[in-house]
């Protein structure tokens, strides 16, 4: 009987949605930059390669990985890396000025004397990461996930304006 009344209800369901007419495709011949929108990006994946001392200053990286990579010296100034996976990655050296790193995943991540000066860091989570004897100086980390014992380091540097935010760097570091 229960069997029954369950196949009478899914009938009674499923009828009606036979009957509904076809769905229409979506019209984007107005659809001018969706493509830049779209969720899934085609980006070059970096993930556990050697880019020591390249050139990449001034590019859009969004969500672009390098995990594990190596950047050693390489130069980011000006580019976008909002969303990018830097993860336990080696960065020492590397310019990031004026870099968008907003919403990346930086966690255990080598900064070891980065230039981040001017950097939009916002909500970036970097536990574990080193910024010892990174430049700093009007970075933005607004809402950043750091360990506490970075937060007191940074806050000793901490100076400066961001030029893309308005926000003060030691005023972001909750310092």
């Amino acid at each position: 009987m229960r069997r029954l009344l369950i196949k009478r209800l899914l009938m009674s369901c499923l009828i009606p949605l036979l009957l509904v007419s076809p769905v229409h495709a979506l019209d984007l011949s107005n659809a001018e930059g969706l493509e830049d929108r779209a969720l899934f990006q085609e980006t070059v994946d970096y993930t556990l390669t050697n880019q020591s001392g390249q050139d990449f200053h001034g590019q859009n990286l969004t969500n672009t990985s390098f995990a594990g990579a190596n950047g050693r010296n390489a130069d980011f100034h000006g580019a976008i890396l909002h969303g990018a996976i830097l993860t336990q990655g080696a960065f020492s050296g590397a310019n990031f000025q004026g870099a968008d790193l907003s919403d990346a995943l930086m966690d255990r991540t080598d900064f070891v004397g980065t230039d981040l000066r001017d950097a939009v860091l916002s909500r970036i989570i970097a536990s574990g990461s080193s910024f010892s004897k990174a430049n700093i100086e009007g970075a933005d980390f607004s809402d950043a996930l750091l360990d506490r014992d970075d937060q007191r380091h940074l806050c000793q540097d901490a100076e400066g304006i961001n030029s893309h935010t308005g926000i003060a760097t030691f005023d972001s570091l909750g310092c």
